[in-house]
């Protein structure tokens, strides 16, 4: 009995024509898959660029109309007093009280306080300049020390001073940032209030809190400035506890650190920084009496070279024959 198979015979050759066909369409298939991915993946990092140019964009347009502010009233990065009324050498770690000004310690007694005068009243006053930060014992020491003579000096012409805030200490307040505050909030006085700054930046150093302390917080320092006599309260308050000036103290810090104007190539290297006729004071901070004796050299030696620079005659022209 025979058997008949009709499944026609599939040739080698067909089979290999039905491989490859086979072969080439799953190449195809894999060709359109590896394009879609790619489509996608171009397309969501075209979607991710514009998301981040428009991040960016908002960034600059957001900066842009938020202005940079800076105390006008600043000369140089610093507050040129223009009155000492009120202002009072108070007791040593007076706490803060937001209802009344200081007051004078019961045993202040007035002392006599030379006045660096030269032999000649045309003299210029001498130009005292004070790098502070308010978190610096030695500058609270110095403060402490001179204020009755510097009020003096002011009141009868014989000096300028200007003090120049700067925050060398953010670092040492638990996190808080007091120096960089303090400052921002002396730049607030000075703006809004100039004749009561002078009052303000005494009650900040005579005020001072411990290094490495909280320090006060923004509230409690705009009650100490509206203690002192802030002219306009709302103002000042809302520039303290908005820390408008803040970017100002860290660029002017920044600009004294790299180096101190008029002077010969002196640099903020430690605080405080006392300069008279662009000279660094050197001394004791807590002896009023060397630092007398410091700007009265200074004033002799301003005046003598002004006197020298009168009487020095002027080259008298050739006559030609």
């Amino acid at each position: 009995m025979s058997t008949d198979d009709s499944r026609p015979e599939v040739a080698p050759i067909d089979r290999r024509e039905a491989v490859r066909e086979k072969a080439q369409q799953v190449r195809a298939q894999q060709s359109r898959a590896r394009l879609a991915r790619r489509s996608a993946l171009v397309a969501g990092v075209v979607v991710a660029g514009v998301a981040v140019i428009g991040v960016v964009a908002w960034t600059i347009s957001a900066t842009a109309g938020r202005p940079q502010l800076e105390p006008l009233t600043a000369d140089a990065d610093g507050f040129a007093i223009s009155s000492v009324a009120g202002v009072v050498g108070v007791a040593p770690d007076v706490p803060v009280d937001p209802d009344a000004a200081s007051t004078p310690a019961a045993d202040a007694t007035p002392t006599p306080t030379p006045t660096p005068e030269a032999t000649d009243a045309t003299a210029p006053p001498v130009e005292i300049r004070v790098y502070v930060d308010y978190l610096s014992p030695g500058a609270r020491e110095w403060q402490l020390a001179n204020v009755q003579q510097l009020s003096a000096w002011v009141e009868q012409g014989a000096a300028t001073l200007t003090y120049h805030p700067v925050s060398m200490l953010a670092a040492k307040s638990n996190g808080t940032k007091y120096s960089l505050r303090a400052a921002s909030a002396a730049a607030c006085m000075a703006t809004y209030s100039a004749d009561d700054y002078f009052n303000f930046n005494n009650e900040l150093l005579s005020r001072q809190p411990a290094v490495d302390s909280d320090g006060y917080t923004d509230a409690e320092l705009a009650d100490l400035a509206i203690a002192s006599g802030a002219d306009d309260p709302k103002k000042v308050r809302s520039c303290i506890e908005s820390g408008d000036f803040t970017t100002w103290v860290k660029d002017a810090t920044e600009r004294a650190v790299a180096g101190i104007p008029d002077t010969d190539d002196l640099a903020l290297t430690g605080i405080p920084m006392i300069l008279v006729n662009g000279q660094a004071y050197v001394g004791a901070l807590d002896d009023p009496a060397e630092f007398s004796q410091f700007v009265m050299t200074s004033a002799s030696d301003a005046f003598y070279k002004s006197q020298q620079a009168e009487e020095t005659p002027s080259p008298t022209p050739t006559p030609t024959p």
